[in-house]
């Protein structure tokens, strides 16, 4: 373990052997970190808070931080952080809250550069890039796989699901499906995520159901039921829909169409 004898260190805090810890960083009580992370200098971590392995914590990123909800009265709540994740210069990330889910999520393998934000009860897959400052209000779903451009922001209980991007400057105030590119004040969508699908290995067949989708969804002046059956008859043959069927099936902010 090396940790630099300027930092601040709780006596209950549980830190793996192989740890590094930078000068002036705080570790508070009730925090886990796991094996072969790094936490630079004047960084701040607060419990209850429980890190996996190989996460890299930059300076003056302040994680685990009481969430900003004028309801919160010191209840117990977590943050839960999985493996391999990236949390750039000042970046914040709350626990969660009573109210909500008990406890803020985050996956695998995420990248969160610069001044992002990640507010209370927010759950956040894997693979994800939040590009500078953008900003997650309470109770957001990310999926695997999004990217959010600089200064993008997801209103209070939004989704955004797998493999969709969001351009820099959007404002997400409605749901937006897997699959899709959005952009705009408010994020309208506007193709499908031709680039992201081909990096990450989708079959041509499974590309061309995809785009087939979108059109269905929103080239064909359908009502979003007649829409939605008309996908589960294609997701019936194309098992890459299922998540957009699942998706769109189930309750939240409303989609944006």
């Amino acid at each position: 373990m090396a940790i630099d004898p300027r930092a601040v260190v709780a006596p209950d805090a549980r830190i793996a052997a192989d740890v590094e810890i930078g000068p002036f960083t705080v570790i508070g009580p009730e925090v886990t970190i796991g094996p072969g992370c790094w936490i630079g200098p004047h960084a701040v971590i607060n419990g209850p808070t429980r890190m996996g392995s190989g996460n890299r914590v930059f300076q003056f990123a302040s994680i685990g931080e009481v969430p900003q909800d004028k309801k919160y009265a010191g209840e117990r709540t977590e943050l839960v952080i999985g493996d391999r994740n990236t949390f750039r210069e000042y970046v914040s990330v709350n626990r969660g809250t009573v109210t909500g889910s008990g406890a803020t999520r985050i996956g695998n393998d995420n990248l969160l550069l610069a001044y992002t934000h990640v507010a209370h009860d927010c759950i956040l897959g894997d693979n994800i890039v939040l590009s500078n400052a953008v900003n997650l209000a309470g109770h957001v779903e990310l999926g695997d796989w999004v990217i959010m451009g600089g200064y993008a922001g997801a209103h209070q209980f939004c989704r955004v699901g797998a493999h969709a991007f969001i351009g820099n400057n959007t404002s997400v105030l409605q749901d937006i499906p897997p699959y899709v590119l959005a952009t705009g004040h408010p994020a309208e969508p506007r193709s499908v995520n031709v680039e992201g699908i081909k990096r990450r290995g989708f079959t041509e067949i499974e590309q061309r159901a995809i785009r087939n989708a979108y059109r269905a969804l929103y080239r064909s002046d359908l009502k979003l039921e007649d829409a939605l059956a008309q996908l589960r008859a294609m997701a019936a043959e194309q098992p890459v829909l299922a998540p957009l069927v699942d998706f769109i099936a189930r309750p939240g902010r409303g989609l944006a169409r």
